[in-house]
């Protein structure tokens, strides 16, 4: 029997993934087959942290002519209500899940202590990193690679709506060029959107490797956990 590659690993999930075909808000079919897929990883015996992003809701630079720091603020409450509909599909499948926020809101979630974060880990129970780092200014790819060095997460899996990184947009490019394999100063100088150049640089310095895949594909993660090839593999030069 194969042995998956990670012990433990931080999924980052865009909010445009939650609301599947719709574009805007929550599916529930869709959420509900991100849950099969993450308690199929769990089972075996994967420790698993989530970091939802908000983008089907609100992003900090949809709010044009508003003050910055509020805009990012009602970003980051999006991402809580993302965090909470993942909570409850996972906890559907029997799945015993902790909403972790960085801004604090005792009635329906744990503030974010990492030190707790890593106990639940290690009994198994999933934990959804929400509002961001609690700061304007950073995105939630930040925030996956702050958590990620914090509970030293084995690698980022990063779910995507296309299957790799290409050169180009593949959806308005038949020419894109898909790439198998990148290295951080890769995705730099090329500027390609993987994550932001924050993200990107702090995972460089913690050498935190990153899997960009699609979750489109039924078992998906599954298979980037016994290291079967598919998306892009981000990683050191070393």
């Amino acid at each position: 029997m194969n042995t998956p590659l990670y012990k433990r690993v931080l999924l980052k999930l865009s909010g445009e993934a939650l609301a599947g075909k719709k574009g805007f808000g929550l599916d529930t079919e869709t959420i509900n087959k991100i849950a099969q897929q993450i308690k199929s990883v769990t089972e075996e015996g994967v420790q698993v942290a989530i970091v939802v992003g908000g983008g089907n809701f609100w992003r900090g630079r949809s709010g044009e002519g508003m003050d910055r720091t509020t805009a990012d603020y009602m970003g980051m409450m999006a991402t809580v209500i993302n965090g909470l509909a993942l909570q409850d599909a996972l906890e559907n499948t029997d799945i015993v899940t902790r909403v972790q926020t960085a801004i604090e809101m005792r009635q329906i979630a744990e503030p974010y202590i990492r030190r707790r974060a890593v106990r639940h880990l290690e009994k198994n129970r999933v934990v959804i990193f929400a509002a961001g780092t609690g700061n304007p200014y950073f995105s939630t790819d930040t925030t996956a690679a702050l958590r990620a060095a914090e509970i030293e997460a084995d690698i980022i899996l990063l779910a995507k709506k296309v299957d790799a990184v290409y050169d180009k947009d593949p959806h308005v490019n038949n020419d894109a060029i898909k790439f198998e394999e990148l290295t951080y100063l890769d995705v730099l100088k090329l500027e390609l959107k993987v994550m932001d150049s924050t993200a990107t640089s702090l995972c460089m310095d913690n050498k935190i490797p990153i899997k960009v895949f699609s979750l489109d594909e039924p078992e998906n993660i599954l298979k980037v956990i016994y290291g079967e090839k598919i998306g892009t593999y981000i990683h050191s030069d070393t």
